[in-house]
């Protein structure tokens, strides 16, 4: 015999007492689909919010660099060199240029952040500083004891709020065959105070024998704009 249309729908109703076939809706037998489901019994095992947030991340990020490498020439591995020319070639600009300081004469940017302390004084700190191997502050202290020894030779008149670079080209007007490296100490002072670079013992010495060569070094009269010169 066979069974068509009709007659096979109703044989396959689910049937109950005295073989009345039960017709369920499809949307009341959704919903006692979704009751069912929402048993927590059938979650006890689910991922945590914070488990389903990573799967989520990493599914978007393996898409993301699929279709980048597919979008790059020699696919995954083209890609891998690309990011690693970027990353080498911003790790070289950061090395050149270092990270970027205030313009001089800012607020905050004075020389002395003290009170006035004598060059001599300047130069003990520094050296203590050095044999502790504490190569910026070190740098800091003597830039400031060639800054108030030429104040105390009345090469530079005395100032509150003058920034090294300020200084540095003051002093190169009455002192122009150091006026290069006084260039490059102040320079090196706002590297270490205001560009977040590190100072070495290379970059003290070059201070040091700066501030020495100073004392020993003659102005040139008729450039010298202030006074004077001991």
């Amino acid at each position: 015999m066979t069974v068509t249309g009709g007659a096979a729908a109703a044989l396959a109703r689910p049937r109950v007492d005295g073989g009345v076939p039960v017709d369920i809706s499809r949307v009341p037998a959704r919903e006692a689909a979704e009751r069912e489901l929402s048993d927590p019994r059938y979650h006890e095992n689910d991922p945590n919010l914070l488990q389903r947030g990573l799967n989520r991340f990493w599914e978007w990020l393996d898409d993301l660099f699929g279709a980048a490498s597919g979008a790059t020439p020699g696919g995954v591995l083209g890609l891998v060199v690309i990011v690693l020319a970027v990353a080498a070639l911003a790790a070289a600009l950061w090395w050149r240029l270092g990270t970027p300081h205030r313009a001089p004469g800012t607020t905050g940017d004075s020389l002395f952040s003290d009170g006035p302390r004598t060059a001599r004084d300047h130069r003990t700190a520094a050296a203590r500083h050095a044999s502790a191997g504490r190569w910026n502050e070190a740098v800091q202290e003597r830039m400031r004891a060639i800054v108030r020894s030429l104040e105390e030779r009345t090469l530079l008149e005395p100032r509150p709020g003058r920034t090294a670079d300020e200084a540095a080209a003051e002093a190169g007007r009455s002192l122009p065959s150091h006026a290069d490296d006084l260039r490059l100490a102040a320079r090196t002072f706002d590297d270490v105070t205001y560009g977040g670079r590190t100072a070495d013992e290379p970059a003290y010495r070059r201070v040091e024998e700066l501030d020495t060569a100073l004392e020993r070094t003659r102005p040139t009269l008729d450039t010298t704009s202030t006074g004077t010169p001991a």
